[in-house]
């Protein structure tokens, strides 16, 4: 790994996701869970900072008018008992603007930083991500975020087909529900490393350190 052709990705960590009252929590699932993995993603986001990677923020969410929501996605959104859309404590649900569309404070972009509104689950779908990552010759993607079995894995597979070297960080992610997490994280190493590798924030933060350290790519 080299600070020039690395980016840190930080996959929706938004309030909708990680806050009471979002969409997460209105359709049920534990925003504790998925706030975990905060602390790790800060100390990625300093060590990240530090050596002078690009950092990539995305965030999930619709236009106002919801134009941009397919009907699928919309109809398993009710299903959930959250429609995307529909009003609660933190705005409209996955509406971009709304105050739960926001990131969560604890982990707010810095000014040079990029952010990436997306309306699907994977961050390079009808986004400037390609682009962006091209651009500054980005080869090598660090993964963190919510969740680790849709978005997080959406973004994974789409950038290992685009050639990216992937690492996800395990303990940097979090599932919707906790029999998800070890077999999202599993599946990644399989057929030896078919989407890259996991790696522990530790371990990501003293590649990061290392800076002309190569990262290796064995899972």
């Amino acid at each position: 790994m080299s600070a020039t052709t690395t980016a840190l990705v930080v996959i929706d960590m938004q309030r909708d996701f990680c806050s009471p009252g979002g969409y997460a929590h209105t359709a049920g699932m534990d925003v504790q869970r998925l706030r975990e993995p905060i602390a790790h993603i800060q100390q990625l986001l300093k060590a990240a900072r530090a050596a002078g990677l690009l950092v990539v923020h995305t965030r999930e969410g619709h236009l106002p008018d919801l134009s941009d929501c397919p009907p699928t996605k919309m109809a398993r959104s009710v299903a959930a008992g959250a429609p995307i859309g529909s009003q609660g404590p933190l705005g409209r649900l996955l509406v971009r603007g709304e105050q739960g569309h926001d990131f969560v404070d604890a982990l707010r972009p810095a000014s040079d930083e990029v952010v990436i509104d997306k309306p699907g689950y994977g961050a390079f779908h009808a986004t400037r991500l390609g682009q962006v990552l091209a651009a500054h010759g980005v080869e090598n993607l660090v993964l963190c975020g919510v969740t680790t079995e849709v978005c997080v894995h959406s973004t994974l597979r789409e950038a290992v087909d685009r050639g990216y070297a992937c690492t996800t960080v395990g303990d940097a992610t979090a599932a919707s529900h906790p029999d998800l997490q070890a077999p999202a994280l599993a599946m990644i190493g399989v057929e030896g490393g078919i989407f890259g590798r996991v790696r522990s924030t530790a371990e990501v933060v003293a590649e990061l350190a290392a800076l002309g350290t190569p990262m290796t790519t064995a899972p």
